[in-house]
């Protein structure tokens, strides 16, 4: 069972009562909302078609490890038959703290390499911040 807390608690407090020996109880943050996840994905796709990674052009789901890899400060162990393998953490286990603190380190990248971020309903460029000011202009998406 898993209950939301928005108010009335009283049906968590007697699910606690009634549960059977050794049943856990775990209180944590909501993982990230489906915008979020949305969002990360979006992103992702901006950085895929206007960043090349070391004479590479990765595709979403390398940047989604690199930046969670990032992120959470992984560990790298050499894969079984050779290479690398990074040790990182699943983006749907994540808090909404962390999945957006993810967006933001995504959205420093980008703007440290040029990316121009695209409105996902429109396919148009969104306002982006003059480097200098901090205001935001349109930018066209060639």
């Amino acid at each position: 069972m898993i209950y939301r807390l928005y108010g009335n608690r009283s049906n968590v407090l007697e699910a606690i009562k009634t549960a059977p020996e050794g049943y856990m109880v775990e209180v944590k943050e909501p993982n990230r909302t489906l915008e979020q996840n949305a969002l990360l994905w979006a992103l992702l796709r901006d950085v895929t078609k206007q960043v090349k990674w070391y004479d590479r052009w990765l595709t979403t789901h390398d940047w989604k490890a690199m930046f969670t890899a990032s992120l959470k400060k992984s560990d790298v162990v050499p894969g079984i038959d050779g290479g690398f393998v990074v040790l990182g953490q699943s983006t749907s286990k994540m808090s909404k703290k962390e999945f957006s603190d993810l967006c933001e380190l995504i959205y420093s990248f980008g703007a440290e390499h040029g990316v121009i971020w695209s409105d996902e309903q429109s396919g148009k460029a969104i306002p982006q911040p003059d480097a200098g000011t901090g205001l935001h202009s349109l930018s066209a998406i060639s």
